[in-house]
């Protein structure tokens, strides 16, 4: 008998160890994913604080690109404003998809091609720009190891016990993924 409880309680020793191991993976993966955030949004506000001295050089150069100029400048303050990772990965999709018409913009004037301080802004946002990418992916890749290890067995079960819910990805949206449309004639 007094085996049968040592067996017992050194199974319920290890049943307890293995879940107290699976929470805390399960923790350090969510951890991971905040981290990464973190990465994406520094990158992400460190091209937003670029745009003023971008647009400001631009208005310059191209006073009836007006309304690209606007588009940028609320697209950038949409960005600002968003508060959850979800909300901002929308805005700033939305945003890139203005820079690349601003960049667009630029072909047109060789005056503002030329211009030191433009093409110093625009390497500038580039290297943000690979940055972001390379961070996303990052993220990305956080997001699909902690999503698995919560949807799959036996990390499914302790998931639902502690509340881990599912995160999303940073996805480019569909105007992101095409070229602008820009137009000179009037």
């Amino acid at each position: 008998m007094e085996i049968i409880g040592l067996v017992v309680v050194a199974l319920i020793v290890a049943i307890a160890v293995f879940l107290v191991l699976l929470y805390n993976n399960l923790v350090q993966l969510r951890n991971r994913i905040d981290n990464a955030w973190a990465q994406v949004d520094v990158q992400l506000q460190r091209r937003l604080d670029l745009i003023p001295n971008l647009v400001e050089t631009v208005k310059g150069y191209a006073t009836h690109e007006e309304g690209t100029l606007t588009a940028v400048i609320q697209a950038r303050g949409a960005a600002m404003g968003a508060s959850t990772p979800e909300d901002k990965m929308a805005a700033e999709n939305f945003l890139s998809g203005t820079l690349k018409s601003l960049f667009a913009v630029s072909e047109a004037y060789p005056t503002l091609k030329a211009d030191a301080n433009f093409r110093e802004l625009q390497a500038e946002l580039a290297n943000t720009e690979d940055k972001i990418s390379y961070m996303r992916q990052s993220y990305n890749d956080c997001v699909m190891m902690y999503n698995n290890a919560i949807q799959t067995f036996p990390g499914v079960l302790v998931a639902g016990m502690f509340g881990f819910t599912r995160r999303e990805s940073f996805d480019a949206d569909a105007s992101a993924r095409t070229a602008p449309q820009v137009s000179f004639s009037k």
